[in-house]
Parts: structure tokens; sequence; C-alpha cells
């Protein structure tokens, strides 16, 4: 089976993206590098949700999990109470699983404390982006998200197994996981070779 499909626009794509939503997930966002503390910690909650589903159903849900966890503000969800878990178990948009709440909140506070000790998730993050490319499409866990699972649990996080950092760094640009002959590749490819360079990851 090949990995990717070329839609009726005659664009090649990763075959996973073939309807919308994905799409334009897949065009604008996947694999592009992703920057600043909000962005990376809404991406650890919702790889945390995702784990044992669908990214559809995460996709399609996002904005009532923006809307639930205050838009991933880090001080206001690491402030959140029994009474919020309580709201957002009675929440519809998002999905209703206690323990992944329960962690999205423990992992607010867990990431006040690594801010604080190292002074943004952004460069703890991106330390463990690996520097060689792998076959895209090839792997659901590296050593890199091995290590970077095992450095977050040691610091009380929850919900990143190295299966869920593996998603986390396909989405974020840590790797670059299109497949070879997807349109979308190339560009991802510069953007995280800028990023690198800007960055200083």
């Amino acid at each position: 089976m090949s990995n990717v499909i070329v839609g009726d626009d005659g664009i090649s794509r990763c075959a996973w993206a073939a309807r919308e939503p994905e799409t334009t997930y897949h065009d604008t966002e996947w694999g592009f590098p992703l920057s600043g503390d909000t962005a990376l910690f809404e991406r650890v909650c919702l790889e945390g949700f995702q784990s044992g589903l669908s990214w559809r159903t995460i996709l399609t849900k996002r904005e009532n999990f923006r809307k639930a966890f205050a838009g991933f503000d880090i001080p206001t969800v690491a402030r959140f109470t029994d009474a919020d878990v309580t709201r957002l178990l009675g929440d519809a948009g998002i999905i209703r699983h206690r323990g992944k709440i329960e962690a999205s909140i423990n992992n607010a506070r867990r990431a006040e404390e690594l801010i604080d000790a190292e002074g943004s998730l952004e460069p703890y993050f991106w330390s463990y982006a690996p520097e060689r490319e792998h076959v895209p499409h090839s792997m659901t866990t590296s050593a890199e998200s091995l290590a970077l699972s095992k450095d977050l649990k040691k610091r009380g996080w929850r919900f990143v197994g190295p299966t869920t950092m593996f998603a986390l760094m396909q989405a974020a640009g840590f790797v670059n996981d299109h497949a070879h002959d997807c349109a979308t590749r190339p560009a991802v490819a510069a953007a995280i070779a800028e990023h690198r360079r800007s960055a200083g990851h």
C-alpha cells in the first residue's frame, strides 16, 4: 500500500490526509515547527487525549478543547480545581476521560516547574529533536521519544509515553515524517531547517 495519495487537486499527500479535516491540517500544520510554551503545552495535552483514539476525533474537537481549557494557558490550567474537573467531565465537546483531564491539569503544574527550571518549554522539548532523518512512516517511537518520555515521567508528567511523545515530535516538527513523495515534505524540511537556525536548536 502506498504511503501517499494524489487528491482531486492533483497534490500528492501522505495517505492519512486523504479527507478533511486531515487534509488542511496536513498541508498547513503537521510537521511544521511548533514554538512557544502555550502551543507546546496544548500539543502535549491533545496528544495525551488522543492516546487510544484517532487523531480525527481530537482534530474535530480541538476548538472545544481550547475553549474548555482556557486556550491551554499554562498558569490558568495549573490552577484548575476539582470543580473544573467536574465541569470538564460534563463537557460533551471534549473527551470526557477523568484520567486525561486530571493529567492535563497536573501537567500544567509540572510545566510551570519546568519553565522555572529551564526558562521555557521550547528549548527543553527541542533538545530532544533528533539530528538524523529516518524513513517516513516507519516508526512509532524513537530513542529520543523514549528519553523524553522517561525524563518527563521523572518530573511527574502523565500521559507522556514514548509513542505519544513520538506523535508530538511528528506533529511539532521535531522530525519530518512526511512521505518522500508528499508535496508538503520539502516545505516542512525548509521550515525545520530555518527554525533550527533561528532558534539555535
